[in-house]
């Protein structure tokens, strides 16, 4: 684990579990009702923040869809995951990386911060300190969906906890709250914002990266299609959320392409 992503997980989870404990400590609902001895909702949103930090820590460090160099010598399994592939349609060239030489599937990109090709490379997250590709993607999903349930309820409860007075012994003793309060306020917005657009992209059946650099791809810039990896909204969600196996995109790709002549 490389310093910096020591460092930035470390300080997700610091600012998580402080956030919380404030929640949980402050003249907000959760505590009323941990006085009166209503233990259920708190225990719920403890049992959350620990669930969303738990998901950060997997996303985080669990293998996006790193392309390795053995794979070129046996096509089928791998450790977790097989590969759907039989055969390379023969009007699909594959390129090879010029950083790690490998041979890049279809969708692949070499991310250079974390020095691997990357299967259905989406982007790499500085949160996560690690990039989110077809093996970790899903599971992002579920992270950001998590995150955002927390991130409203702990809205809520730090609202909760405020009433508005002007004066410098109001603020005193608000000022953890209503520093909460924005913070919370901000995460959301971007959690938000981001958890809608990564739904909309998949969607489609398409990543981030080749949303943004569409004009740069060569495989989107050469088809006959607009996206040639979109199935229809049902199936393009079947395949992102239940798919057991890394898909073979090369056969897709070639099999869109001769409908479209």
């Amino acid at each position: 684990m490389a310093p910096a992503g020591r460092w930035v997980r470390a300080a997700h989870t610091a600012l998580s579990a402080a956030l919380a404990l404030g929640l949980l400590l402050h003249r907000t609902d959760l505590q009323k009702q941990e006085e009166r001895g209503e233990l259920l909702q708190p225990l719920i949103f403890v049992l959350l923040v620990l669930c969303s930090i738990l998901l950060y820590f997997k996303v985080s460090l669990m293998d996006p869809g790193f392309v390795k160099p053995e794979e070129e010598a046996k096509e089928g399994g791998d450790k977790g995951q097989s590969v759907v592939i039989s055969h390379i349609p023969g009007d699909v060239k594959l390129r090879r990386c010029g950083y790690c030489l490998v041979k890049q599937p279809m969708r692949a990109r070499h991310c250079q911060l974390c020095q691997h090709c990357v299967r259905r490379y989406d982007h790499h997250c500085p949160w996560l300190e690690n990039c989110v590709g077809e093996r970790n993607h899903p599971l992002f999903i579920v992270y950001l969906s998590v995150q955002l349930v927390v991130l409203l309820w702990g809205s809520h409860v730090a609202w909760s906890g405020l009433y508005f007075e002007q004066s410098w012994e109001w603020l005193q003793h608000n000022i953890f709250l209503l520093v909460s309060f924005l913070l919370i306020l901000i995460f959301t917005i971007v959690v938000l914002l981001l958890l809608a657009s990564h739904l909309y992209l998949i969607s489609c059946n398409i990543t981030t990266w080749e949303f943004m650099s569409h004009h740069r791809i060569s495989y989107l810039r050469h088809s006959e299609l607009e996206n040639p990896f979109d199935q229809g909204i049902i199936l393009n969600l079947w395949r992102f959320f239940c798919s057991r196996h890394l898909i073979a995109w090369e056969n897709i790709y070639a099999h869109k392409n001769s409908e479209a002549v």
